[in-house]
């Protein structure tokens, strides 16, 4: 099933921003913004929800704090306790002061890895896949508003291009985008 998707391309990211708030104001849905680099302040215009991600790296920073915990526990206290400078490891709470550079770095390696696993699954930009970028030049110097015609019900074609050329756009384009489900 195909879909009409109209392209707006700006030159600069303000121009982009400036627009973005007109077209909002005057009742436009913005699908999605493309960029070469990160706009910030562009998400509350557009409506953008905030991500869960903080969430799932303080669950996988908690991960890696409890299995450095456990290897503690199991390696040094229970299964081969070492006399280390006249210190016995007897107990994991006696000997946890030595072992908090260990739980720090595991908690790190957990969730810096872990969420950039996590941010190329939700993506899909794994290595090897084909790039999903609908309209090329914005990885060189352009800043593009999707917007798609099944998010702007009440609106056609024409309107949507007259409200474009009242903000500092470049070029117009519109296309059918094949969607795969």
């Amino acid at each position: 099933m195909a879909e009409r998707v109209i392209y707006a391309s700006y030159d600069d990211d303000e121009l982009l921003k400036n627009g973005a708030k007109k077209l909002v104001a005057s009742g436009v849905h913005i699908s999605d913004v493309f960029s070469p680099f990160p706009i910030h302040g562009i998400d509350p215009i557009i409506g953008v929800k905030h991500t869960r991600l903080g969430i799932v790296s303080f669950i996988l920073g908690l991960s890696g704090l409890m299995l450095s915990i456990v290897g503690f526990k199991v390696l040094m206290i229970d299964d081969w306790p070492m006399n280390i400078g006249g210190k016995p490891n007897f107990s994991l709470m006696e000997n946890f002061p030595a072992f908090v550079p260990i739980a720090f770095e595991f908690t790190v390696l957990f969730a810096a890895h872990g969420m950039a696993v996590i941010y190329l699954l939700r993506n899909k930009t794994l290595p090897g896949m084909p790039a999903d970028n609908p309209y090329p030049r914005t990885t060189d110097d352009r800043f593009v508003m999707e917007i798609r015609m099944s998010d702007n019900n009440g609106l056609s074609a024409s309107e949507i291009h007259a409200k474009l050329k009242e903000t500092s756009v470049i070029e117009i384009e519109e296309k059918d985008y094949v969607v795969i489900k």
